[in-house]
């Protein structure tokens, strides 16, 4: 006999759904913008953005509100891989890699299955202890890196057919550092609810200020920071001593 659900938690399932949505609607405007010119891949790369915003959100509402949940896990990953995995994939290869044909939709393939494998990883690794670090790039954090490298070349009026070389292989690479094992720092051990100097709020806001100067090179700039921040700590750790064992992360 089947058993009454239990229901499902409201909150942060529905930062999930936002989420999800604002993947959903990069997809769309990326394969518009093909039709109806470059400001749309802008639109489509910011709502990767967003969408990132929304998943940042979600797992950290259902802690603060211990509304964490089995389902809201598979949730949140299924979502991940619309708006990190295949939202970004259709948005690079509408605006650039279109132009080399096969290998740019192989290439496209390459960061799309990077990003489901990297999910099952840590759907079945979840309970490893050491939150100081991820395995691999982070989905959000390849997502981030590579809708920001639209987004500013886009600005920067450069054609998508002009540095597709160069993007086939930024879109690859990140594709295989999300099932590497390479450790990334997580920055998961913040306490948000933990008493701060005002100076670290004064930080924040210095930050914010310097964003929003230039939102897609600063954003660019700093994602492609962490971006190579792995192979550093990797070469650190392989040749500078100490090991560690990273957590496996989304």
């Amino acid at each position: 006999m089947m058993t009454q659900s239990k229901g499902i938690y409201l909150l942060p399932n529905i930062l999930t759904t936002a989420a999800l949505l604002a993947g959903f609607f990069s997809i769309i405007t990326a394969t518009r913008a093909v039709y109806q010119g470059p400001g749309l891949f802008e639109t489509a790369a910011i709502a990767i953005l967003v969408s990132g915003l929304f998943d940042g959100l979600d797992g950290r509402v259902a802690r603060l509100t211990n509304t964490q949940s089995e389902f809201g896990a598979q949730y949140d990953s299924l979502s991940d891989v619309v708006a990190f995995g295949v939202a970004p994939a259709v948005l690079v290869f509408s605006w650039s890699l279109s132009a080399l044909g096969k290998l740019g939709w192989v290439a496209a393939f390459i960061y799309v299955a990077g990003t489901a494998l990297r999910l099952a990883r840590f759907n079945i690794q979840r309970e490893i202890v050491d939150s100081n670090y991820f395995i691999g790039l982070a989905c959000p954090a390849a997502a981030y890196f590579l809708a920001s490298a639209v987004w500013t070349l886009v600005d920067s009026n450069i054609q998508g057919e002009t540095v597709a070389l160069t993007m086939v292989v930024l879109t690859a690479v990140c594709g295989l550092l999300m099932v590497s094992s390479i450790p990334y720092p997580s920055f998961k051990n913040s306490d948000l609810k933990a008493r701060v100097p005002l100076l670290a709020i004064m930080a924040a806001a210095l930050i914010f200020a310097f964003v929003s100067l230039d939102p897609p090179r600063v954003l660019f700039l700093l994602t492609g920071l962490y971006l190579l921040s792995g192979p550093a700590l990797w070469f650190k750790e392989r040749f500078g001593g100490k090991q560690r064992a990273p957590k496996e992360e989304k």
